[in-house]
This record gives structure tokens, sequence and C-alpha cells, in this order.
């Protein structure tokens, strides 16, 4: 009886919320076609009618409208990728929590997390929400062969990506908890400027999913050891659906680095491992070149390119799995890159430890919105683009051409700020023998990642500061 309630308790909660949104098409179909017809008249008049609506300038019927909607998402980069000329033309999603809205750009003040998350920006979001849980909810969820066990509820909602395309609409894509812990259900939702409109729902399951990490290293096995450490308590103890490909540039260390991957699996018993040595110079995209085609066996194998000095957690290995789809999408996470902590905590006698480092603030890093370098995408669709550019030596570019080559494609490029991944701060050379265009590169970005603009200024004032500190006294 006490289902039976809960279940009659949910219909009609569902019912009510389908006459509000009746009412809310209705208003917004009347409206739009108002707008509509004045605009078609106004165009008329001049002699102009916009392209495609050609057949509404006697009478915009309801299903005219409708079909316009349909347009809309047709046109929208939802199902597809669009070919865009630059990395500047993509527009990259915003991450939303039921209390956070992670975003590139929040105005004039940058910050890596809007919180409190503005009033309209927040019933926007927790709307969309609410509309997806009616629909997984609802009596018809069945026809999307989706089964649960019980009803969806707010807690299980993980996390939402949203952009808009301003002559096309709103897209929403938003995650919840399956039955099981590697069960989880996307729904995608669509606003053409009008009502939302659902796009589709289905389950997905992440269990067979492995990610093979692939690491280019040259030297730096105090930073390996620390990767390693993050790599055991994230990929091992928690994850266990990896396996780890260290591409080696020399002979110069190669053996501590054999110690440091023999004693984790002596330890742990993980044996997931690749080290391939090359005896060349160092060039990260040949590294990840060679890594990712040295996978030999038959499944299409979900690869992560990454780096010695990046931090994650399990949280981004699902995202990883999420986001990327083998002939449709690959991933490249927009990750928070750590200022300098001797900069950052210089006012403290001890530096707190790095988990206590990693949090997202403006104080204490910012979005690397400008790095292409780690991402995830299926080998099948790597070697199908051509892979990386092998003539690149060194430091830099490669990263940049190959995120290009996604952006001519007609793979959708899913991009967006990742809470879960972060780049540790380490001292950064640039080396003399780098061409002018590459040092130039090289030198702004150890610039943008010592400290924050105000802190940077507090450090170039000290003196002024100081005596004017002492004026005061």
């Amino acid at each position: 009886m006490a289902l039976l309630q809960e279940r009659e308790d949910s219909h009609r909660h569902y019912i009510n919320s389908l006459t509000k949104q009746i009412a809310q098409l209705k208003e917004a179909l009347q409206e739009r076609t108002q707008q509509l017809q004045e605009s078609l008249d106004k165009a008329k008049i001049k002699g102009i009618l916009p392209q495609g609506l050609e057949s509404l300038h006697n009478t915009p019927t309801q299903s005219d409208l409708k079909e316009f909607f349909r347009s809309q998402l047709n046109q929208a980069e939802v199902n597809s990728g669009v070919k865009l000329p630059s990395e500047y033309a993509l527009i990259p999603f915003d991450t939303f929590t039921l209390q956070s809205v992670y975003q590139l750009e929040t105005g004039l003040t940058r910050h890596p997390a809007e919180r409190p998350v503005r009033k309209d920006r927040r019933d926007e979001l927790i709307g969309t929400v609410e509309t997806a849980l009616h629909v997984l909810n609802g009596p018809e969820h069945h026809t999307d062969n989706i089964r649960r066990k019980h009803t969806f509820s707010p807690s299980d909602f993980i996390q939402g990506l949203t952009r808009t395309e301003r002559d096309r609409g709103s897209i929403y894509e938003l995650t919840f908890k399956g039955d099981r812990p590697q069960d989880f259900t996307q729904l995608v939702l669509f606003r053409p400027f009008g009502p939302v409109m659902k796009v589709k729902s289905e389950i997905v399951n992440t269990q067979s999913i492995i990610i093979n990490i692939i690491v280019p290293l040259l030297k730096r096995v105090d930073t390996f050891k620390q990767f390693i450490k993050n790599f055991r308590e994230v990929c091992i103890q928690q994850d266990g659906r990896v396996h780890l490909t260290v591409v080696y540039f020399g002979r110069d260390q190669i053996d501590k680095v054999k110690a440091v991957l023999d004693q984790t699996t002596r330890e742990t018993r993980f044996r997931s491992f690749t080290l391939i040595q090359l005896n060349e110079e160092f060039s990260r995209g040949r590294g990840l070149d060679v890594g990712a085609r040295a996978w030999r066996r038959s499944q299409n194998i979900l690869l992560f390119f990454c780096d010695v000095d990046i931090h994650f957690t399990a949280d981004f290995l699902t995202s990883c799995r999420l986001s990327a789809e083998p002939g449709k999408r690959v991933y490249y996470p927009v990750l928070f890159s750590q200022y300098n902590p001797s900069i950052i905590y210089r006012n403290q006698t001890l530096l707190p430890s790095l988990q206590q480092q990693l949090v997202i603030r403006k104080e204490s890093g910012f979005w690397r919105d400008f790095g292409f370098g780690m991402t995830c995408q299926y080998r099948s669709d790597f070697i199908n683009i051509g892979g990386f550019d092998r003539s690149i030596k060194g430091w830099g570019l490669e990263d940049v051409h190959l995120y290009r080559k996604y952006l001519h494609s007609k793979l959708m490029v899913i991009r967006f700020p990742t809470r879960s991944l972060f780049h540790l701060w380490h001292e950064k050379s640039c080396a003399d023998e780098l061409p002018p265009d590459k040092y130039k590169m090289c030198m702004q970005t150890k610039a943008m990642s010592e400290a924050s603009h105000s802190q940077l200024g507090e450090l170039f004032f000290k003196q002024e500061i100081q005596v004017h500190a002492q004026k005061q006294m």
C-alpha cells in the first residue's frame, strides 16, 4: 500500500507538472506565433523573407512553428558535430551541480566557480533538472527502455553540462546515477528559445570501458613517483579499469622508472602496465602517438593523453568514459591549473598538504582554457584523424594541431571546466634552443602559472606596500 501510495503521488505530481508545462507551451507558442507573424509581415513589406520561412507568410500555424523548432534542433550541435574554422569558434560547456556552476567566464571577476549562483541562472538550471526528473519518472519512460527499481530524485543527479548557441537555443546534458555503481542515465534536453524538447534518454554502462592512460616521460623520476601515488589511490584502489602506458625517452634513469612500476606490482598485484623506451629526442606528440598505436588488442580502447604532473580523481575517469564516444565525440577537459604554492601560501609557516591545496578558488589557480594537451578519445578516432604531427619536436603545438583536426571534422568536441582534473605547479624552464614562437609560448605559460594578477602585484609592489604600512603606524 505504501508503494502504491508513493507511485500515486508520483503520478499526481507528474500530471500537475504536465498541466503546468502545457499552459506554458500554449503561452510560449502564442507569443512566438505573434512574434513570427510580425517579423514575416515586416519582411513581406520589404520584399525579403527569412530563408526557409517563405511558406509561412500567409498564416503561420502551430504545426509550422513546431517544424520551425524541430529545424532549430537539427541545425544545433546536439546529435552530431559541425565543422569549425578554428579553436576560437568552439563554444565550451558550463558544468553545473545542484549547488554550483563552473564556467570559463563569469564576467569581470573570472571566478572559477560561481557561488552563489545568480537567481535567474539557478532557476533555469534547477527547472531543467526538474524537467529531466519528470521525464525519467513519467509513465512513458518504459518506451525509452529505462528500467529502474525506484523513482529518480535530485540526489541521483550527478552533473549537468549546458551551453547556448545564440542563434539556435540551449543544450542540456544531464547525468544521473543508475541502479549499479557503473550504470548512469544520460538525458539530453534542448530549448530552442522556447519550450524544452527531449532529444534522447539512454542508459550508459561504463563497466567494460577500459582507459589506457598514456604518459610521455623524460627523467623527472620524483614527479613520476608522485604520479604513481595518485594512480594507485585512484586507478588501482578505486577504479580498477585502467591500463598505464609509459613512453620513456632515452636510457638515463629508466631503471628507476622500472623500479617504481615493479614496486607497484609487488605491493598491489596490478600488472596492467606497458613501458616503452625510445632512444630519440623527447617529443610529447611522438610519445603519445607511439603509446596510442602500441595497443594491439582487438578492443577499441579509450585513450587518456596525460602528463606526469597531472592529478585526477575517480570522478574524472567517469567523465572520461561518459564524454567520449567512438565515431561521435572526443573530450577535451579544461583542467584547473595550480599556482606556485610558495607564493600562494608564503604567509604560512608550513605548506598545506597536497589535498588541501587542490581547491578551486581564484587565489589558488585558474582554468587552463588555452591548454589542449589532456584529452580522452577512442583509439579508432585518433588513428582515423591521422594522429599527431610527428614533425613537431619538444614542447608545444602538437596538441593544438590535433585539436584543430577534430574541430575541422564532423566529430563533436566536448569541452568544459573539469573540477576533478588538476595541473600541479612545477618549476618551468624554457630551453634556449626553442624557436622564437615556441619560446614565447613557453614564457607566457610560465608567467601565468606563478600566481594571480593581484598576488603578483603584491610581490611587485611589496616595498611600496611596506612603506605605506609603516606610515600608518
